[in-house]
């Protein structure tokens, strides 16, 4: 608890100077509980409720222990910006190299947008121990052997949904992982007919009261605490893999802040990936864990969702809905933030106007008051908006293919699109064909991109 000498009332995040790794532990009932501090004053316990189909034995909870380590400090980042110390202490023990590189990227440059956002003097550079001895091996950047048990993380958008059919069409054992049950998630799953491993998360109840008080807060890396809770309940579960829904454009990130990229979507990325793949590696978990969709853009993946119809009426992709605030939830789309007009705005050249009206309740590219909002997500009049969303050379692609649709080329917001924000890029920038072919650039096994081809080509 915060000392006497500290009311909550003038929290001062430059009084604090370390950030303590104090202890985590999984008990037999799958409850893990991870316990941080910041310098001796303040202590900050996270709960997660694993699913279990019996009680786990102590050799089972051993096996597992390098992943609790790794989610202990994984999902440390979520309080250690409250202060943003430049210390970090490790009390349980010590992460190995490649681990300790993961961290000080997701502690350094996944604290990005964070940083930035708070008009920090400079990005946090926390430095993490690193344990000697033997270490495992690490493999090469991409497997060649199917897996034969795969978790397939969904957030009831359109990208898991994608996702988890490729991983359904390679004839791999399937099972379907969330933390929490939003509406979305609860329909995509219902819709995709499959089991379905339920985690509950439980932040510290202080945090809200910490950030009223005047602690930092912000952006954290969440792909990177979602993939490790995942990475540990497949473990329990003996699965072999994880396959992630993260794009290409992942990687892209949304402006140059003290010598970073900062993005948004660090933790997606593939830097971020490959990073946790070599942690994987050295403490020999027995998962590997890879993005599935990483070789796709995210307008090839709106064409493959597109003919995915058993989804469309379970999906929704706006984070309104996923707010820690309960009062400033939404219930399905807001229609009024970057990430639904991106949703929108790559669907519409493989929808019909009907359809998308159907789904999203109204016609975002019809609202003359919408246009600066979808300008905005080529960079036009500002830099990428902080939010899952594409990157540039997407929405002009996706605006080429919009101009030249009889079906959308009238619409208000189109036809400004059209005549405003296309003349001033290059006539090479956006090119739809380039945008919709596959990279190379990924870490899926090499078993499984034929099935990767199969959904996300042409």
């Amino acid at each position: 608890m915060v000392a006497d000498a500290k009311p909550r009332s003038a929290f001062d995040p430059a009084a604090f100077a370390s950030f303590r790794f104090i202890s985590r532990e999984l008990d037999s009932a799958g409850r893990v509980t991870l316990r941080y501090a910041l310098d001796e004053e303040l202590e900050l316990v996270e709960e997660l409720d694993l699913p279990t189909t019996h009680e786990l034995s102590e050799a089972e909870r051993e096996r597992v222990d390098p992943l609790l380590s790794l989610l202990h400090w994984v999902a440390g980042v979520s309080y250690f910006k409250l202060a943003a110390p430049p210390q970090v202490s490790c009390e349980t023990s010590v992460p190995t190299p490649a681990v300790a590189a993961l961290l000080e990227a997701l502690y350094s440059e996944g604290l990005g947008e964070f940083a930035y956002c708070n008009a920090l003097a400079e990005l946090p550079r926390p430095r993490f121990p690193r344990a000697e001895g033997e270490l495992g091996t690490t493999p090469s950047p991409e497997s060649s052997s199917a897996p034969n048990r795969v978790l397939v993380p969904v957030g009831g958008g359109k990208d898991s949904a994608v996702a988890l059919e490729i991983v359904r069409r390679s004839g791999s054992e399937l099972a379907l992982f969330s933390i929490g049950e939003a509406p979305p998630i609860a329909r995509t799953v219902a819709a995709a007919e499959l089991p379905h491993l339920l985690v509950r998360r439980r932040l510290d109840p202080q945090l809200a009261e910490l950030n009223a008080a005047g602690a930092l807060n912000g952006h954290v890396p969440i792909t990177a605490i979602v993939s490790c809770v995942a990475l540990l309940t497949a473990a329990l579960h003996g699965f072999d893999a994880v396959a992630m829904a993260n794009e290409r454009s992942a990687s892209a990130g949304n402006l140059h802040w003290d010598g970073i990229e900062v993005n948004h979507q660090f933790s997606k990325g593939l830097a971020a990936e490959r990073l946790l793949g070599a942690a994987l590696a050295e403490i020999n978990s027995g998962v590997e864990l890879f993005s599935i969709l990483r070789p796709a853009s995210e307008l090839a993946i709106a064409r493959a969702f597109a003919r995915l119809e058993r989804y469309h009426g379970a999906f929704t992709s706006c984070n309104a809905i996923f707010r820690l605030d309960s009062s400033l939830r939404t219930a399905s789309w807001c229609c009024d933030c970057p990430k639904c007009r991106f949703v929108f705005l790559v669907l519409a050249p493989f929808s019909s106007p009907a359809h998308l009206r159907e789904i999203f309740g109204v016609d975002l590219l019809d609202q003359e008051s919408q246009f600066e909002g979808f300008a905005l997500l080529t960079a036009t009049g500002g830099h990428k908006p902080f939010e899952c969303v594409g990157e540039e050379q997407e929405s002009l692609a996706a605006m080429r293919l919009l101009a030249a649709d009889p079906r959308w080329s009238a619409h208000r917001v189109v036809s400004r699109l059209a005549a405003e924000v296309l003349p001033a890029h290059p006539v090479t920038a956006g090119d739809p064909a380039e945008v919709l072919a596959l990279s190379e650039e990924h870490r899926v096994p090499a078993a499984l991109m034929s099935d990767v081809r199969a959904l996300l080509g042409a």
